[in-house]
């Protein structure tokens, strides 16, 4: 028998501390279609709530002082490219842009809409480059890992770029997963979508839990900004 209690907590995750269920995307075996769909409402997603605007707001607090241009910028875990893309349209000088994600379907999908920028198919920890990157920068990536893995993570951010590191990810708000619960639920076609959007807050961060990530990985020239809706941006520089 399904009580009161028991439903309530089907339905409403306790957010104090990070989910660690893995998402659907994190599945081998999504027809490329769901992928598809899936990356496309991601980028509309973005678009909308500012996820984009944040990342470029980011990237731009490591170059504004910056001269040595062209500048290398890499993203791991790039998805479908729209973040790259975004970037490449709203920055103004000599840019080269790599994304690297682990997973084909993704890659296939990103260079086929955005064929001026390069894609790499790897494990971000395996990718090797042309030239070492000058900015790395992450968007809606870290919530996939444990806290161990994100100190790794830090480090190889830290330790391959020449200026520094971006990351933009979720806050951890039960406004936020009940919010996106619901306008998923009401606009997406996606299954992926309605299924990892609240559940990808679930298991994003509180400011703190990102602190002690940071102290773990001894990155100590770093900033982080709440920002609207529901983001954390980081800025470090080396």
């Amino acid at each position: 028998m399904v009580t009161l209690s028991t439903y309530n907590y089907i339905i409403m995750p306790k957010l104090a501390n990070r989910s660690y269920q893995k998402e659907l995307l994190d599945q081998d075996d999504i027809p490329f279609e769901d992928i598809k769909q899936n990356l496309k409402e991601l980028n509309t997603i973005n678009t909308l709530l500012g996820g984009h605007a944040i990342t470029l707001a980011g990237v731009q607090k490591l170059i504004s002082a910056e001269r040595n241009i062209p500048l290398h910028i890499v993203e791991i875990g790039c998805g479908g490219g729209d973040n790259l893309a975004y970037l490449q349209k709203k920055l103004k000088g000599s840019f080269k842009f790599t994304g690297v994600d682990l997973k084909d379907t993704c890659i296939a999908f990103a260079a086929e809409q955005y064929q001026d920028i390069n894609f790499i198919c790897s494990d971000y920890l395996k990718a090797s480059f042309a030239t070492k990157p000058d900015i790395i920068f992450s968007s809606l990536f870290c919530h996939h890992f444990n806290e161990e893995q994100l100190i790794t993570q830090y480090n190889w951010m830290q330790a391959h770029a020449n200026i520094g590191f971006v990351i933009n990810d979720l806050q951890r708000h039960s406004i936020a997963y009940y919010s996106i619960k619901l306008l998923t639920r009401l606009f997406s076609k996606s299954y992926l979508v309605q299924n990892d959007a609240p559940l990808s807050v679930a298991r994003g961060f509180k400011k703190q839990e990102l602190q002690s990530i940071l102290k773990a990985a001894n990155i100590t020239n770093v900033n982080i900004w709440w920002k609207w809706a529901f983001r954390y941006l980081i800025v470090a520089r080396k």
